[in-house]
């Protein structure tokens, strides 16, 4: 296949639904998508890796819950999550991978959390319940059908919760052809904080964004 004149293309933006993205650019035989109203760029969807090749891509990943500097990492998030949240709260890392390091540093701040993740910590019992915040660290990246997962993690939160995800948003079309993040072969869908107020202003929540790569919304 012909990553850009394949037959069936992309009808949708993945993350907004708007009608009618267009071609963005092939990079090694990977054709990128762009939809023009929330700026997001994704991966054809046939051109995603099968669920066997993402769990071998996940397992090289080594993310020890008690590393310090993947905690200070995470802190980007977790810093300004806590600054709104109060001990004793409840709250679901979703996306929590094979060492849920925010899982822990929440606890530790005095947060009641759940963890889900469908390759690592496939209970979906977690996912009956609503919660006071839900996590998405560096996980919305990864997400097939970003519209139809936000929708899912909106009614997994109490009204007022908060919704934390932290990626490494899109700012240079120069630079996105070696861009390190492009890189990585589960990477298939990527922000820019327009992206984040399309999807606030679709949902009717709330957004700021503390900092680079990290975006809160808060439902209604």
């Amino acid at each position: 296949m012909s990553p850009l004149s394949t037959a069936i293309l992309p009808s949708q933006c993945q993350v907004c639904r708007t009608a009618s993205p267009r071609p963005f650019i092939e990079v090694q035989g990977r054709s990128y998508w762009r939809c023009d109203f929330c700026e997001a760029t994704f991966l054809h969807p046939d051109q995603r890796l099968s669920h066997q090749e993402e769990l071998a891509h996940y397992r090289l990943h080594e993310n020890d819950p008690d590393d310090p500097r993947y905690r200070a990492f995470l802190s980007k998030l977790a810093g300004p999550l806590l600054e709104k949240l109060r001990p004793g709260m409840t709250g679901l890392d979703y996306g929590c991978g094979p060492g849920p390091a925010l899982v822990a540093m929440l606890s530790e701040a005095g947060m009641h959390m759940c963890r889900y993740d469908p390759f690592f910590h496939p209970d979906r019992d977690a996912l009956r319940y609503c919660y006071d915040v839900v996590t998405l660290s560096e996980v919305a990246e990864h997400l097939f059908e970003p519209a139809n997962e936000f929708d899912r993690l909106g009614a997994l939160l109490k009204p007022g919760g908060w919704l934390g995800v932290m990626t490494s948003f899109q700012t240079d079309d120069g630079r996105f052809r070696h861009w390190h993040y492009r890189r990585d072969p589960t990477h298939v869908v990527f922000y820019r904080v327009r992206t984040f107020e399309v999807l606030a202003e679709q949902r009717g929540w709330l957004l700021e964004i503390p900092s680079k790569d990290v975006a809160l919304l808060r439902k209604a």
